[in-house]
């Protein structure tokens, strides 16, 4: 007896590491309720991923041609519960042995950030579980730490349907912001331009998002439609965004099409060159993309932002999924000496993974817990950091667009 205690005793300190690294494990529960998607996710301190649950209203909005916040709103309602009971079921874990719950407070819309944060908040007051906000849009800048080796500083490109942000994270909540979506965001063009085509109707396109559909059927198409027309902020040597433009010349070319075509909104058919103005208005929200990320390369290393050894560029965000625009942007990248990242598309579009990270970094260094989580408000426009994009113009950068098509 006493010979195998003391082989036990001999297996313990040899395997002591192991043994307090599986003691000392921390979980942190994600839950996002930004905009339409439900998402929750159990995510450990070494990045994996051990349960998840997610609901979308995509379907449900796409009929409506575009996001209802009230109904948002009831639909996450409808849901939190099972996501999140999904989330933990997975992981074979309770809620009691989570190290802490992390929710998406900032920006989105009003109403679905209420039901993401009150949720939270009579979870933590049942369990006292430590809270930790979280900015949506953070999140989407740390995700790539979770899968794989990112020092800061790196650059990073959010493009979705409500944002679209040239960024430098220096650490896991310090950003300087170079460049901002001055009107409409990349995503919201796509939707907007594929309802005005009809493509929810679309035979190829059913059960896709209006991104998604333009994608799918510019495969193949001519890019030449829009060359030259609605050119996004001409004059202006800075990096911030402007896509109204775009909507406005495919609005035009679309209905010269229609009345040339003689086709009406209450016809069966489509216009007959669809699959060329969606790859003409793609690649024009493309093009504008790689410039300003141009321009940012050319900045950060003016200024020492981005170091010679950590030259990379992160790009995430629901529109990142698009194939054609990563692979834009990757060309760009080789050109200039730069390394894109781009997570998985599943961690692209908003989930709750994301967020469970966020709350892990934020944890691992003691920062950003709530001290009064009954206090905590959701805020729908928050800044993701320092806002330096005067300093962009100032720099007045000229640079000339690599041709990646």
């Amino acid at each position: 007896m006493l010979g195998m205690r003391n082989r036990l005793s001999i297996i313990y300190k040899n395997h002591s590491k192991f043994f307090s690294n599986f003691v000392k494990q921390r979980f942190v529960l994600g839950i996002e309720t930004s905009c339409d998607e439900t998402g929750a996710a159990v995510v450990t301190d070494s990045g994996d991923v051990i349960g998840e649950g997610l609901r979308s209203q995509k379907n449900i909005h796409v009929k409506n041609g575009g996001v209802i916040p009230s109904l948002a709103q009831a639909l996450h309602r409808e849901c939190i519960h099972s996501v999140v009971q999904d989330a933990l079921d997975q992981s074979r874990l309770d809620i009691q042995d989570m190290t802490a719950v992390a929710t998406t407070t900032m920006p989105g819309l009003a109403l679905s950030l209420m039901v993401g944060l009150e949720y939270t908040k009579q979870m933590v007051a049942r369990t006292n579980l430590p809270f930790i906000p979280v900015h949506h849009m953070q999140a989407h800048a740390l995700t790539v730490r979770m899968i794989q080796r990112v020092e800061f500083p790196f650059l990073v490109l959010l493009v979705s349907g409500g944002h679209c942000l040239l960024t430098v994270a220096r650490g896991v909540d310090d950003f300087l912001i170079l460049g901002q979506c001055l009107d409409n965001a990349p995503g919201e063009v796509f939707d907007k331009v594929a309802r005005k085509l009809r493509l929810q109707h679309h035979p190829e396109c059913q059960g896709l998002s209006g991104g998604q559909a333009m994608e799918k059927l510019a495969t193949g198409g001519s890019i030449r439609l829009l060359m030259g027309k609605g050119t996004q902020l001409p004059r202006s040597r800075t990096c911030d965004f402007s896509f109204s433009g775009t909507r406005t010349v495919a609005d035009e070319l679309i209905r010269r099409q229609e009345t040339n075509q003689e086709i009406t909104n209450h016809d069966d058919s489509f216009l007959e060159n669809l699959p060329d103005i969606c790859a003409s208005v793609q690649h024009k929200i493309t093009h504008h993309l790689c410039t300003r990320v141009v321009r940012a390369f050319q900045y950060c290393n003016n200024t020492k932002l981005i170091p010679d050894n950590n030259q990379i560029l992160v790009v995430s965000g629901g529109v990142a999924s698009n194939s054609y625009i990563r692979t834009a942007l990757e060309k760009t990248c080789g050109v200039l000496g730069y390394n894109l990242i781009c997570p998985p598309p599943k961690l692209c579009t908003d989930n709750g993974i994301m967020i469970a990270w966020a709350g892990m970094e934020k944890l691992k260094l003691g920062i950003g817990i709530s001290d009064n989580p009954q206090n905590v408000r959701f805020e729908p426009r928050y800044a993701i950091g320092q806002d330096i994009r005067s300093s962009v113009a100032e720099a007045n950068i000229k640079v000339k667009a690599v041709k990646f098509w």
